[in-house]
């Protein structure tokens, strides 16, 4: 399995099976056996992720990848063979090492003797220390901390490659690389690089190949799933995973294959390029990729153009994320009923007080409604709204002492009082600590298939020959100015944008963009950052930075500290943000009577 036919001539094709630890468990053996795909890519890493590897490693230091991996691969292994696909994903986790091996064995029960290279380098865990005392602070990269400051223990610190490991690997003949923290996008741009024969001073197809990347590491999220849109696209049960054809000059075709569910349109690409990112300078450790150049242009037959993207040298620091241990979380879910539902809420608000009160060792606590009763109920589910009650702190006070106390309220609180599920004793809760570091600290190493080893240069430092300033291509309504003198009319904000929004350490972002390019110039003059709070009251009080991205319609927030300290250990309900988005499509607001489509 070690040709490439076609390389250097024609768009490489790289499809992406899996979207995040748990994705679609068929998705590999289906694209494999589809075939017509050159390198297939596999997404398992998050934070979350992350820690719960760092648990496994450290209960069994042979652990600490994602092992269902192991069952992707037996699923599909035998169309990988006889369709001639590489394979590249970042499955290896804490441990690509040990996963590589494990790979080389279930390949050697096929009867097939593929070629498994690794990357190695990123897990900087064993020298936090080290890294310290030779004067590498770990600052934060919101709050510029070092991380000596921190109250907690890590667990894991995993710093982000880039793709060029990758590349060395296939072009010294691996069928199958297993990677551990790269960039997500890094997964895309490795093969790519490797089947154009780039140098890392191709900044403008880099920066092409990590939008490409950016748009189908999530898997079917480019093909429907989670967009806003979603009403419109047809057989979302099962929707298909996504292609991304790339080509010389890094300008890429997303797609699918025929036949899968979901679509592939410019609104479903729009909506990953926005998805979980800070200002259009779009940091990647091979280059930094500048999203308002894009341009997207629809061809048809679930087939959209991403083109004109530009890029500029690479940062020299890269992101660690460490993660470890904050302590002990429970949550019990309580059902009101009827009537005098805030008092009854009340009265639980009251138990939980002084609870907390009475013990020593709870650190936070939240108590959620949700949802909302109906007037003169038709049903008892119609008149019920549930009180989410979490606690975080120690073991000894969040655990079953806490749960033991909730079931106490059964017999002595409010009437109707039930709860959806038993009684938990809870379990510990990730924190999470982003910070920077020197990519000239770091060893990205390539494990060759063949037992050789090499280490990879980090990119072309800011201010390399053939650096050149990025220029924003044509605005994406650069003929439209219409002078909003119509009648305004008040209505959600859903029927003019879509939104996507999701977490980024203690930060969320929230992209936005019209559906309809003639309200471009009115959402960027009229969604401020005032209006967003207005809108949005839970960031009142937090700080907000705004971006627009004209080629997509679009302007972006990043809003700070509103996940807390990350997704792991945040009280919010919404712990990724994911709808927060939606939350602002149900908002009103007032519209020019011509933008709102009947």
């Amino acid at each position: 399995m070690t040709s490439a036919s076609g390389r250097g001539h024609r768009p490489i094709r790289v499809g992406n099976c899996s979207g995040f630890y748990g994705d679609r468990a068929s998705a590999m053996a289906d694209l494999a056996e589809a075939g017509g795909i050159d390198v297939l890519t596999g997404d398992y890493l998050a934070e979350v992720t992350m820690l719960i590897l760092g648990k496994a490693r450290a209960k069994d230091s042979t652990k600490g990848y994602a092992a269902t991996f192991l069952q992707h691969l037996d699923a599909a292994l035998e169309h990988l063979v006889a369709n001639g696909i590489r394979l590249v994903v970042n499955a290896g986790g804490l441990n690509p090492a040990g996963l590589a091996v494990a790979t080389r064995e279930l390949i050697a029960r096929h009867g097939h003797d593929l070629r498994v290279s690794h990357i190695g380098g990123d897990d900087v865990f064993g020298c936090l220390d080290a890294l310290q005392q030779a004067g590498c602070s770990l600052p934060h990269l919101t709050s510029g901390e070092p991380l000596s400051s921190w109250s907690h223990q890590p667990l894991t610190a995993n710093a982000y490659l880039g793709g060029f490991g990758i590349a060395r690997a296939l072009d010294n003949g691996a069928d199958i690389v297993i990677t551990g923290r790269v960039a997500d996008a890094s997964l895309v741009v490795g093969p790519a690089a490797w089947w154009w024969s780039w140098t890392p001073g191709d900044y403008d197809a880099l920066a092409g190949a990590v939008c490409a990347g950016h748009v189908i590491e999530c898997g079917p999220q480019a093909t429907g799933g989670n967009f806003s849109g979603f009403r419109a696209i047809a057989d979302l049960v099962q929707p298909g995973f996504p292609i991304a054809e790339i080509a010389a000059d890094g300008s890429s075709v997303i797609t699918k294959n025929p036949g899968t569910g979901g679509a592939v349109t410019q609104d479903t690409v729009t909506a990953q390029l926005l998805y979980e990112i800070g200002e259009p300078a779009y940091l990647n450790p091979d280059v930094i990729t500048h999203l308002d150049t894009a341009t997207l242009t629809g061809l048809g037959d679930d087939r959209v153009e991403i083109s004109g993207v530009r890029g500029s040298a690479p940062p020299a620091t890269t992101k660690v994320a460490i993660t470890g241990v904050g302590g002990w979380a429970n949550s019990l879910i309580l059902a009101l009923t009827g009537p005098d539902l805030d008092a009854k809420a009340a009265l639980v608000e009251q138990a939980v007080n002084h609870y907390n009160q009475s013990v020593n060792g709870i650190d936070a606590v939240a108590i959620d409604r949700i949802g909302k009763a109906q007037h003169d109920p038709d049903s008892q589910n119609a008149g019920t709204e549930l009180l989410k009650i979490t606690v975080q702190g120690t073991e000894q006070a969040a655990g079953r002492a806490f749960s033991s106390r909730m079931v106490e309220l059964a017999l002595s609180s409010y009437p109707g009082l039930y709860s959806l599920g038993p009684p938990q004793p809870g379990s510990v809760f990730g924190v999470y600590w982003p910070a920077l570091l020197d990519h000239a600290v770091l060893e990205h190493t390539v494990h060759h298939h063949d037992g050789t080893t090499e280490i990879v240069a980090p990119g072309n430092p800011p201010g390399a020959a053939g650096e050149a300033t990025p220029q924003a291509g044509p605005s994406f309504a650069q003929s439209v100015e219409v002078p909003w003198t119509d009648e305004l009319v008040v209505v959600p904000l859903g029927e003019i944008v879509y939104a996507r929004s999701g977490d980024k350490g203690g930060d969320a972002n929230l992209g936005v963009w019209v559906r309809d390019r003639e309200a471009w110039e009115w959402l960027r003059s009229t969604l401020t950052v005032d209006e967003l709070r207005r809108l949005l009251p839970e960031t009142r009080e937090l700080g907000i930075s705004r971006y627009e991205l004209p080629n997509l319609g679009a302007v972006n927030f990043v809003l700070r500290g509103l996940l807390g300290t990350g997704a792991t250990s945040t009280l919010r309900l919404d712990a990724q943000a994911k709808a927060l988005g939606e939350w602002l499509r149900s908002r009103s607001t007032k519209v020019p009577r011509s933008l709102v489509k009947t």
